[in-house]
């Protein structure tokens, strides 16, 4: 596959991943809070809970892509593990870093970290798509880091440890409040 055609399919991806991200934010609401939706929709205001945001839509993107990519990348999973692991990690670094400084969050810095951060997760995968393949070294530990990442983002909303990434700075609590 050509620098182009993965260029394009990952710049698609930013901006699928950034308005379903977006969308999600308000589905398990518009729902009527139901249960299964909290396994990929932000049930409260956590970090946490938006971290979802950006890792569901990534996933089904990537999903979307490997029917396109599979005789062509060789290393399709380990650039889609780097890039989903990048999202969660620019998230809660510059958010927890920017809020220490400023002392608060302010909503416009909030959605343009996320969109950073998806930004910064495509490109990732977009540079791993295109350089040299890695000979499947890392092909087990980013399926290992894949599954981890999906199971952790399935179970945490319903069982989320007593920690300030899993609370809700609006009400106090934790995972879905029922």
């Amino acid at each position: 596959m050509n620098q182009k055609k993965v260029f394009t399919w990952e710049l698609a991806g930013f901006v699928i991943i950034s308005l379903l991200g977006s969308f999600l934010h308000f589905v398990f609401d518009l729902l009527g809070k139901w249960p299964p939706a909290a396994l990929i929709a932000a049930v409260n205001e956590s970090t946490w809970e938006h971290l979802k945001l950006a890792f569901w839509p990534a996933l089904f993107y990537a999903l979307i892509e490997w029917p396109f990519f599979r005789r062509h990348a060789k290393d399709f999973w380990t650039a889609k593990a780097i890039g989903l692991v990048a999202m969660p990690i620019v998230i809660v670094s510059v958010f927890y870093g920017y809020t220490a400084l400023a002392g608060r969050n302010f909503l416009w810095a909030d959605i343009s970290l996320f969109v950073l951060a998806v930004l910064i997760g495509q490109l990732l995968s977009c540079r791993i798509l295109l350089r040299p393949s890695f000979r499947s070294r890392f092909k087990t530990p980013a399926m290992i880091l894949l599954v981890l990442m999906i199971a952790a983002f399935s179970l945490l909303t319903f069982f989320p440890p007593h920690n300030p990434l899993f609370r809700d700075p609006l009400t106090g609590q934790y995972g879905i409040l029922r």
